[in-house]
């Protein structure tokens, strides 16, 4: 935010740019608010020892208290009494002393105040932060005439009494009594006051920011103001759950600019508090105003003369470019930035011109262009001018489009390192968070997912640069917010669920629902349902977050409405989809969707035994994923391809195609992605194992029950039956293998399975537990373990009567 002029320091009385004779003195500091206050500072120099942490809380408190805007006696009473109640309680008994007895009570209040002065090591000491507000106060009081005195005494008693009146009460008493409260008022000024209460009101909107049943509040001092400004501003920019909300603080700000329409900063912080609830009226409204009262004002003038007028107008123009790019709206954008560059060249403000160039590339990065070579030279030129900040921008933006490109990770990590270097050299620490969140964002698009989340967790405990100020911590950041995002989606994949729960929860509280980066964790909380109900093969309740999805973000709803579809048998629908689609994302160059809708369209032809026609397609997909070294989507591509062979009858050459991206799915994958390729190992050991047993029998018996036909049972969609057992052509009764007969290769398929279904069960998949069961029970009646199968047996019938709905063959699904 723009720093408060001089000239612009609210003043009451200030109308039409004229500042009167009238100082602050008296309305800053004798007010009824302001004897609590005092009252408070007084118990705290002279009642009983308070404990060491409530004195603690109380010091903190002080601050606050004496430059922020006037609080009921009901907030502040409350506001202290979180610190320290007994305090709390002599407080208001001290003004219940005053406010309850007569006039000479508050003045023997005023008389007992210098005696702190006269301990030496009272806290009240005269050069102390108490000292100097006990002394303001009493020069105040001591000035005031004997009606003055006598108006404030009326007014303790409407603060007061106020406390213990309904809220209707209240608001009527205090309109009432509103020149009570103004002791600077006098005989001469009632045309000042009617001039002041004549000034142009109209709401600029009517909209969630206008709230309409506030109560009407008297005119902030220039201190409180300032204060008030200053800390809303660094609550916004930093926390912005702790500032006053959207409405609240509209309503003070538009009680301020009732009073002082001219109040430039004012409107400023009206453009960032609309821009919390997205309202283009009102932020483009206050966005000019601010400008236009900046000019007007004089004071860049003043300064700079005409260089501060045009100074004013092009980052006006820039800033409303920035404006437009946040709402979407590229055309005004461009325009308004061709009006920033055009001011900029015309007055050589090479600074200017580096801010408008930043803004351009990151325009045509919005509309879908190439703007790497714009990047390049902005951060030349930057460099040139020594404008680190600016440096880094660029250089961060080139390490994302790098990474879209197909760049290698350790290009990528070298140019953030030297990025990093420059953030600490000049403690960027907005920078630094950036740089992390970016490197996290990074690690994970490459399927490094340990390395994203030592980065996320680097991040989430680095202590911020920033000067900690109203105790606030820098942690409600747009970076913060992706961190945690990645945070919850890893342990989503790991299926540690109640961990998701406890970060989502963190981020609902940090990022509240109208705050402008709360739409990422609504869209990771909805993604980490929809694929926790498609595991769990509950499609009902996949298919109502396909709506939230796609309204949070078109490109992924369109994805997952595709796999419902496709899991609901809707193969044309489905297919049609993923067409238009992958046209788009082509269009767009967003090569990870591509990858993933080649995959469900591979899916599709397994459907209709299409298994030959899906293999070029996944061949396509393998060759973009390499050249673009995304690593875990190369292994899901690979563990298609695995399944694909099998499916066409040559399971040692899937088998060998599957261990190529074993290790990286046991290091790096998610829980289901490791039970799926366990899975499919065994199903391919299971189908080697087939094959020589067929082999033998082939070579050494000729009778009719030791044939094995396994074209047929690959064919067929009960391939778990046929695989490892031989049924008698004579008979029709199932058998086991002779001991003979058994591979060793049963082993590791057995072995497979077990980890498997850990590995499901880490997810409480019941319809991939339900198939890893019987084919465990399969295997050991071949191997003839009757315990083992039965108990396989019987948790395979559970889990069948549970789920009440056939599941999808092993044989067509991977």
């Amino acid at each position: 935010m723009a720093s408060v002029h001089e000239s612009l320091y609210f003043n009451p009385m200030m109308t039409n740019g004229v500042v009167h004779a009238n100082v602050f003195g008296i309305k800053d500091w004798v007010t009824p608010y302001k004897i609590s206050v005092l009252a408070l500072l007084y118990e705290m120099t002279t009642s009983k020892p308070i404990a060491l942490q409530e004195r603690r809380r109380l010091n903190k408190l002080i601050l606050p208290l004496q430059q922020g805007p006037d609080l009921t006696l009901d907030q502040f009473l409350k506001t202290v009494e979180e610190c320290c109640p007994q305090t709390a309680y002599a407080v208001k008994l001290r003004l219940h002393e005053m406010a309850d007895g007569e006039l000479k009570d508050m003045e023997y209040f005023f008389a007992t105040l210098p005696t702190p002065f006269s301990a030496i090591d009272s806290e009240a000491y005269k050069t102390s932060v108490v000292g100097l507000f006990m002394r303001h106060m009493l020069l105040a009081y001591n000035k005031l005439s004997f009606s003055q005195v006598y108006k404030l005494y009326k007014a303790l008693q409407q603060y007061y009494h106020s406390h213990y009146s309904q809220p209707g009460d209240v608001q009527v008493g205090l309109a009432a009594d509103d020149s009570d409260m103004d002791l600077t008022s006098t005989e001469d000024n009632v045309g000042e006051r009617m001039e002041k209460e004549e000034l142009d009101t109209a709401p600029l909107h009517e909209s969630e920011l206008r709230n309409e049943d506030a109560p009407s509040r008297g005119p902030l001092s220039q201190k409180q103001a300032e204060y008030f400004l200053a800390r809303q501003a660094y609550l916004l920019k930093n926390d912005e759950n702790k500032a006053l909300k959207p409405s609240a603080l509209q309503d003070e700000l538009n009680n301020m600019l009732k009073f002082n329409p001219d109040f430039a900063e004012a409107h400023y912080l009206s453009y960032l508090n609309s821009m919390r609830v997205q309202d283009i009226f009102i932020s483009t409204h206050s966005l000019l105003h601010y400008f236009d009262r900046l000019i007007l004002s004089g004071s860049e003038g003043k300064s700079n003369g005409d260089e501060g007028y045009g100074r004013s107008l092009r980052y006006a123009a820039l800033n409303l470019a920035a404006l437009h790019c946040r709402f979407g709206h590229y055309q005004q954008a461009d325009l308004a930035l061709q009006e920033a560059i055009r001011i900029a060249q015309e007055s050589n403000d090479h600074v200017c011109l580096q801010h408008c160039l930043s803004w351009l590339y990151t325009l045509e990065q919005m509309k879908g262009s190439d703007s790497s070579v714009l990047t390049e030279d902005s951060v030349k030129m930057a460099a040139h001018f020594c404008l680190p900040y600016l440096v880094s921008l660029g250089i961060q933006s080139l390490v994302q489009q790098g990474a879209v490109q197909g760049k290698t990770a350790h290009e990528l990590m070298d140019a953030l390192k030297d990025t990093d270097i420059l953030h600490w050299k000049h403690s960027l620490s907005e920078l630094i968070d950036i740089s992390l969140a970016q490197t996290t964002s990074i690690w994970r698009m490459y399927g490094k997912s340990t390395m994203a989340q030592q980065q996320a967790q680097l991040l989430l405990n680095m202590n911020s640069l920033e000067q900690v100020n109203f105790g606030v911590q820098q942690n409600n950041t747009e970076a913060f917010a992706v961190a945690l995002c990645h945070l919850a989606e890893l342990h989503a994949e790991q299926g540690l669920y109640g961990a998701v729960s406890e970060v989502l929860k963190h981020l609902k509280e940090q990022f509240p629902p109208h705050t402008q980066h709360a739409k990422l964790w609504m869209l990771c909380d909805l993604k980490i349902q929809f694929d926790r109900a498609m595991n769990d093969g509950k499609y009902h309740l996949a298919e109502p977050h396909v709506t939230a999805i796609a309204a949070l973000n078109k490109t992924e709803g369109l994805y997952r409405k595709a796999q419902v579809l496709k899991a609901l048998n809707r193969t044309t629908e489905a297919y049609s989809i993923l067409q238009r689609l992958q046209l788009y994302c082509e269009k767009t160059k967003y090569t990870e969707m591509i990858i993933r809708v080649m995959l469900v369209t591979a899916e599709l032809h397994w459907e209709s035994s299409g298994f030959a026609t899906a293999l070029p397609l996944l061949l396509q997909a393998l060759a973009l994923a390499r050249q673009h070294h995304l690593q875990a989507l190369a292994s899901e591509t690979i563990l298609h391809l695995a399944f694909t062979q099998l499916m066409l009858g040559v399971p040692e050459q899937a088998l060998g195609v599957l261990h190529e991206a074993m290790e990286p799915i046991l290091a790096h994958g998610a829980v289901m992605d490791k039970g799926r390729a366990l899975l499919l190992a065994a199903r391919c050991q299971m189908a080697m194992a087939g094959t020589r047993s067929n082999g033998q029998r082939h070579a050494g018996s000729t009778h009719p029950q030791h044939k094995l036909n396994i074209t047929h049972y690959l064919k067929c969609t009960c391939l778990w039956i046929q695989l490892l057992c031989h049924v008698s052509t004579q008979t029709g009764v199932v058998q086991s293998l002779p001991p003979c007969c058994l591979p060793p290769a049963l082993g590791l398929a057995v072995q497979s399975l077990g980890e498997a279904a850990a590995y499901f069960s880490m997810l409480d998949c019941k319809e991939r537990l339900r198939d890893v069961h019987y084919l465990q029970a399969r295997l050991h009646h071949t191997l003839g373990q009757t315990p083992q199968r039965n108990k396989c047996a019987m948790l395979f019938r559970l889990l069948d009567q549970e789920l009440q709905a056939p599941g999808a063959a092993v044989a067509m699904r991977l």
